[in-house]
């Protein structure tokens, strides 16, 4: 894994332009450990912090979102996202969504099994074949994708 960022050194140092990477490079964080297992990440364009406490079940006391807990919250907003781009680009009227996210934890090593999220889009009296078209561009949120052969994903509908 450690190979896929070998240029960022070399990029940050201006040495290199982004036309010769393999990948996009977009530093948008500055992360900064707090002491008593917390981190805070700071948005670089928007200026917003996000607080990270570790869990109380792996030493932390719980009083923020632990780093895993987000990753299970960003599949949640991704799909949300992505949800909402696509019906502002088909004018679809998008005026409701609320998700609950269950994360399940594994050990041996220590990692995400499963993240369980329920949408409750009911609201978006939506018919059923633009349902079904929503539903099939909420499964293809970045975040999904880029986790889905490490974490199993179960995405329900209301």
């Amino acid at each position: 894994m450690r190979n896929r960022f070998h240029f960022l050194p070399t990029y940050l140092k201006g040495n290199i332009v982004p036309s010769q990477l393999k990948y996009s490079i977009m530093i948008i964080s500055e992360v900064s450990y707090l002491g008593n297992l917390r981190t805070a990440a700071k948005h670089l364009r928007s200026k917003d912090t996000i607080i990270t406490d570790a869990p109380i079940d792996n030493n932390g006391k719980g009083q923020a979102f632990s780093p895993t807990d987000l990753v299970a919250s960003s599949l949640a907003s991704c799909v949300i996202t992505v949800i909402g781009i696509y019906c502002e680009k088909h004018d679809i009227p998008f005026q409701f969504c609320e998700a609950k996210v269950e994360k399940i934890m594994g050990n041996n090593p220590r990692k995400i099994d499963a993240i369980n999220v329920v949408f409750d889009i009911s609201k978006n009296e939506w018919d059923s074949k633009t349902l079904q078209k929503v539903i099939t561009v909420a499964n293809s949120c970045p975040v999904g994708i880029t986790i889905e052969n490490q974490v199993s994903i179960d995405l329900k509908f209301l």
